[in-house]
């Protein structure tokens, strides 16, 4: 490893250049390197720190293309495509010469990471989809629909309810960044488990996270639609799914079906934890990525 690459690994903020393009990372701990990839997509990185898993791995949070410090495509805010974001994180890994890393991708970044371990298996150590789906689009928005009122029962009476649902039925309607990460720190609740029950414990991340607008089209305005369900079958990168019990957006159902599909991957739930499993249950989260982290390091 040279000079400069360790320099690139050093704990902090680092920027390179991958296509003519600025992309920006965060390096925190220490150990295998593994790359950890936020969703949206939009959502600024910092919410994904995981300080548990810095312990024992280097984590490297990237911001996206268009998201944060990292640049902007021409096309902006279309043409962020799965094999856009798999170009500019390949030419990371390239630019810090690590041969094979370990990759984390939540939500859509777990979308992305499928697509990553699905065409180029040979630069990954290992694969952990954390509140990932093996699809979007109608069947995917159908079911979010029905865990959201499964959580609206949960919570009836909440006075935080109404604004909270408010919310996520506005996001989509936004282009616009401060209305679009207004509308995400309006919904938030959602994503929990029982976030009024310890909201001293998430206030500061629900009014710290941030969003850019970026559409769900190609850059020739086409909607990105995935379906995975063909291909993860042929996935042979060991594979480590988890999910919360009570994700609504990216749920159990969709994790177990992944699972399913991937030959010999792990299942994890998390069963007091919504989206945030790494802040809900830090500590059962950074054990099952240690666990797995462990077994394929044999």
């Amino acid at each position: 490893m040279t000079d400069e690459t360790s320099d690139l690994l050093s704990p902090g903020a680092h920027e390179v250049l991958i296509d003519g393009l600025r992309q920006r990372y965060h390096v925190y701990g220490s150990g295998p390197a593994c790359v950890a990839v936020p969703g949206g997509p939009g959502v600024d990185w910092e919410y994904l720190r995981a300080p548990a898993l810095e312990e024992y791995l280097t984590m490297v949070y990237v911001e996206p293309l268009g998201t944060g410090g990292s640049q902007r495509l021409p096309s902006h805010p279309h043409g962020y495509t799965r094999e856009r974001y798999t170009r500019s994180l390949l030419g990371l890994i390239d630019a810090l010469a690590l041969p094979q890393v370990f990759l984390l991708g939540h939500s859509h970044g777990g979308f992305v990471a499928q697509y990553v371990a699905l065409h180029h298996p040979d630069r990954l150590r290992g694969l952990v989809l954390y509140e990932s789906a093996p699809v979007t689009g109608a069947e995917h928005m159908a079911e979010a629909g029905a865990r959201v009122q499964e959580f609206a029962l949960r919570n009836e009476g909440r006075p935080g309810l109404p604004s909270a649902l408010a919310g996520l039925q506005s996001v989509g309607s936004f282009t616009d960044d401060e209305k679009v990460t207004a509308a995400l720190r309006a919904l938030m609740p959602v994503y929990f488990a029982h976030y009024w029950d310890r909201e001293d414990e998430f206030r500061d991340l629900r009014a710290a996270v941030a969003c850019s607008y970026i559409s769900s089209q190609d850059e020739n305005g086409d909607p990105d639609v995935i379906d995975d369900r063909g291909a993860l079958p042929s996935l042979a990168v060991p594979t480590l799914v988890v999910v919360g019990a009570y994700d609504v957006i990216c749920g159990p159902r969709w994790a177990r079906e992944i699972h399913s599909l991937v030959p010999q991957s792990r299942l994890t739930v998390l069963e007091d934890s919504g989206h945030f499993g790494h802040v809900e249950q830090p500590a059962e989260f950074s054990d099952a990525v240690r666990s797995f982290v462990a077994s394929v390091s044999v």
